[in-house]
């Protein structure tokens, strides 16, 4: 029986999500979260989820770096990611880590159902509107990096990355893991050697670089 996982902060486009998923897949197990953490708790606590749809600008989420830390911690869950913006350019980056599919909040119930049932069929997907354009955008070397150096992380070494970028200190991050303060030290020492960084700043700059800016909160301003 496959499981999802609809992430997003709003309830109403929750509800229409799952009601989407339900009609898309039989005896489909559906789960909800309205942070990031508590997405990462939904998954810690349900290993068998198959598929995450993940809002790019849900609290606790800041651009990319969600799609990073699902796929860090938990590498065997696909993520489509959910979101108002339809660049493709941005796009591009969130297929460069790691994402399985992308669907813009415009999309019909019909590409929703596609986008499920494609990716559960381990398929990337795409919308026919979109497809053109992300296949003539190129891939960042930048974010091919990137994204390579931080899948080279272990789903532990991503935290303690996630809390120096917090601004926790070490005494700080090693009470959030329940582990010794020398442990996170050598989380540390591992994760600027694998991101090719010298001290607590720069990997912080690191996560910052998966930052985007949410198209709502323009339309706001």
């Amino acid at each position: 029986m496959p499981s999802l996982l609809i992430a997003d902060d709003h309830p109403l486009f929750r509800a229409a999500l799952r009601g989407a998923a339900a009609d898309a897949v039989a005896d489909l197990t559906v789960h909800e979260a309205d942070s990031l953490d508590s997405v990462l708790a939904v998954l810690e606590a349900e290993p068998d989820i198959d598929l995450v749809l993940l809002d790019l600008h849900m609290p606790g989420n800041h651009g990319l770096a969600g799609l990073a830390a699902i796929r860090a911690q938990y590498p065997a869950v696909a993520v489509v990611v959910v979101s108002a913006n339809d660049d493709p350019r941005v796009v591009r980056r969130a297929l460069d880590h790691g994402a399985a599919g992308y669907l813009p909040k415009s999309s019909g119930l019909d590409e929703l159902r596609g986008a499920i049932r494609a990716v559960l069929a381990c398929e990337q997907w795409l919308p026919p509107s979109l497809r053109a354009a992300v296949s003539r955008t190129q891939s960042s070397s930048t974010d091919a990096d990137l994204a390579a150096r931080l899948a080279s992380l272990s789903p532990q070494q991503f935290r303690v990355l996630t809390f120096v970028a917090e601004g926790l200190l070490n005494k700080q991050i090693a009470d959030r893991l329940d582990v010794q303060e020398r442990t996170v030290k050598a989380h540390l020492s591992a994760i600027f050697e694998r991101l090719g960084v010298r001290n607590r700043t720069q990997a912080g700059v690191v996560l910052r670089e998966l930052e985007l800016t949410d198209p709502a909160r323009q339309l706001e301003g």
